[in-house]
């Protein structure tokens, strides 16, 4: 209910009912291979459950946090994993962050951000502070609902992504997610 209080008062921001599935979750965790990686970026905690797979994963040393624009879903992430760090901040403020974590660059990027519902500039504008904030060969993991590869947002997404990006792939579906979903893993 409180997601979907959220997105009748932040449609934009918020662009989904529910929270993902645990399977999108760990889907998008393990498709990371999180335990790799020195500083991983959360773009759009939601309600924390990516964070809570991210947490799991990656190494005591691992720099980690999230930005979220929604302050209700920041007190939520932080209740759900105490542990995290999460900034009530705009995903176009990565590199504030990283400078703020002492690191240049992230080697991975998750992000739970609605593209779909997202205009084309703004998509070009997060994809371009994402692209620029990853390391050479860093990664970028988002989900895909199917039904947003139904309306022209989520094509032009699928289409910068490719145009951007030196390697995108797409995961299994997960069925069972509210709206079935996928992961696109793309690597700079």
């Amino acid at each position: 209910m409180h997601f979907l209080t959220q997105l009748l008062k932040h449609p934009v921001a918020t662009g989904a009912i529910t929270p993902s599935s645990k399977k999108l979750s760990e889907l998008i965790a393990n498709t990371a291979n999180l335990n790799t990686k020195h500083c991983v970026v959360e773009l759009g905690s939601g309600t924390g459950v990516f964070t809570k797979e991210i947490l799991k994963r990656i190494s005591s040393t691992c720099t980690f946090f999230s930005l979220e624009i929604n302050e209700e879903f920041v007190k939520k992430t932080r209740m759900n994993n105490p542990k995290a760090t999460v900034h009530h901040a705009s995903a176009q403020d990565i590199k504030k962050y990283l400078n703020q974590y002492n690191e240049n660059n992230s080697d991975c990027i998750i992000s739970g951000l609605p593209w779909a519902v997202f205009n084309e500039k703004l998509q070009e504008e997060l994809l371009e502070e994402i692209y620029d904030s990853l390391e050479q060969k860093g990664e970028f993991l988002t989900i895909a609902h199917l039904q947003g590869l139904l309306f022209p947002p989520g094509r032009k997404f699928q289409k910068l992504l490719t145009k951007r990006f030196h390697k995108v792939q797409k995961t299994k579906i997960i069925w069972g997610n509210i709206f079935p979903a996928f992961v696109y893993h793309c690597i700079k």
